[in-house]
């Protein structure tokens, strides 16, 4: 399926100074945006910094069978879903925004990403996208990243921008924070690696968190709801893997839950990113799954 969206005001000076400070200025920026995600993260979750999960891992260990150790074959959505997490992750770290919407004002799903800060963040895959994001002029839009990430464009020119075994590598980014584990399993034809579930517990406050979040907390206002958590519920549906968390529940539960996703799937996307505090980064990614 924010942190502040302000722009950063840049003093002019003698020359030497203002280059100086841009960078300087960019650079804290970014630091403050990691702080607000790190304190928002603790708020909404409890869980030490070891094992705190990106978006891109919560999805994937939703989508991942526990014991088997990789997703659904006839899933095919998780592939771009995946790749709406990271521009998600990058906008929510100040990385990225959109650009100025104008006098005449343009859609989210026409509206290009600018960068906003190059400041590395310390995860391989965000640093990656970030670093094709950067290079690219004249800037694009949400879609058409998705599509360039996802390897599923038909330009010649943009397949370099292909992030490659995106589920792979956050298996093992899990497998190293101790919640999955790496086997080889035969398929008659061919060996593959799987990452069965090692640490129950860490999938399973995951999965009530989303729960508790669409009915014992839930509060029927999105601009309330924390921007990771909404973010995860959207992209997790986007990617096809949120049933997998509403699947424990009860009948009555079960329908409750789903319905209060759907009105989310029907709220008016652009009108919520013009709202104060509203991150248009993520109502975008969500605009460009839901069009």
């Amino acid at each position: 399926m924010n942190r502040t969206d302000g722009l950063v005001r840049r003093v002019k000076a003698r020359d030497t100074e203002s280059n100086g400070g841009s960078s300087s200025s960019t650079a804290n920026n970014a630091d403050q945006e990691d702080n607000k995600v790190d304190k928002e993260d603790e708020m909404e979750d409890c869980d030490s910094k070891e094992t705190r999960l990106t978006l891109m891992e919560e999805v994937l260990l939703l989508g991942l069978k526990d014991k088997e150790g990789y997703t659904s074959f006839w899933n095919d959505c998780i592939s771009s879903g995946l790749r709406g997490c990271i521009l998600i992750e990058l906008g929510l770290r100040g990385r990225i925004e959109l650009e100025r919407a104008g006098m005449r004002r343009k859609g989210l799903c026409t509206r290009k990403i600018i960068l906003k800060s190059d400041t590395p963040t310390g995860d391989v895959l965000l640093d990656e996208a970030l670093k094709h994001i950067k290079e690219t002029y004249p800037p694009e839009t949400i879609q058409s990243w998705i599509e360039y990430l996802s390897g599923e464009t038909w330009n010649p020119l943009k397949i370099r921008y292909q992030l490659k075994n995106v589920r792979e590598r956050l298996a093992k980014n899990l497998v190293e924070k101790g919640v999955l584990t790496t086997e080889k399993q035969n398929f008659l034809l061919f060996d593959m690696t799987t990452h069965p579930l090692t640490d129950n517990v860490i999938k399973c406050r995951l999965v009530k968190k989303i729960q508790d979040a669409v009915l014992t907390k839930w509060v029927n206002d999105p601009q309330r709801i924390g921007k990771r958590m909404l973010a995860l519920i959207l992209l997790a549906h986007a990617s096809d893997v949120l049933e997998n968390a509403f699947a424990p529940l009860n009948d009555d539960d079960y329908e409750l839950a789903m319905r209060r996703v759907r009105e989310l799937l029907d709220l008016d996307f652009e009108t919520e990113s013009s709202k104060s505090n509203a991150n248009e980064v993520i109502w975008a990614v969500f605009a460009a799954f839901t069009k």
